[in-house]
């Protein structure tokens, strides 16, 4: 059996992911999902490792949900480090490229949208 291709764009995975969630993550993560789109309106989506994947030439960010958070997956070591104070004052926690939210305490927005055109820079310089 081949694998798919991690460049196909499979948005009803993305929906389908999301269907399955309680409301108050489905909502955290739909938000988050039209923050990425109005960043990077051409990236792909698709679920690989069970996880919501956003592309564009690679893999550009992903977002999850936890038991008790939702996850917003930077791929950046470096995005996360530099963004530390920032994101601890509007209550998310970092763990390696990951920042942690709570479901339903509202997304901090600019601070994601500052997150994802890092991670955009990143991706441009090679």
């Amino acid at each position: 059996m081949s694998r798919p291709k991690p460049s196909r764009h499979a948005p009803e995975e993305v929906d389908t992911y999301l269907a399955a969630l309680p409301d108050d993550f489905r909502a955290t993560l739909q938000q988050l999902r039209e923050i990425v789109r109005q960043i990077a309106p051409d990236c792909t989506e698709r679920v690989n490792y069970r996880i919501p994947i956003f592309r564009l030439k690679r893999d550009f960010v992903a977002m999850s949900a936890a038991s008790k958070h939702v996850g917003f997956h930077t791929m950046s070591k470096a995005i996360p480090a530099a963004m530390k104070d920032e994101l601890g004052e509007e209550g998310i926690w970092i763990s390696g490229t990951t920042f942690h939210i709570k479901p339903g305490t509202g997304l901090p927005v600019a601070l994601l949208e500052k997150a994802l055109r890092a991670r955009l820079r990143e991706l441009e310089s090679g």
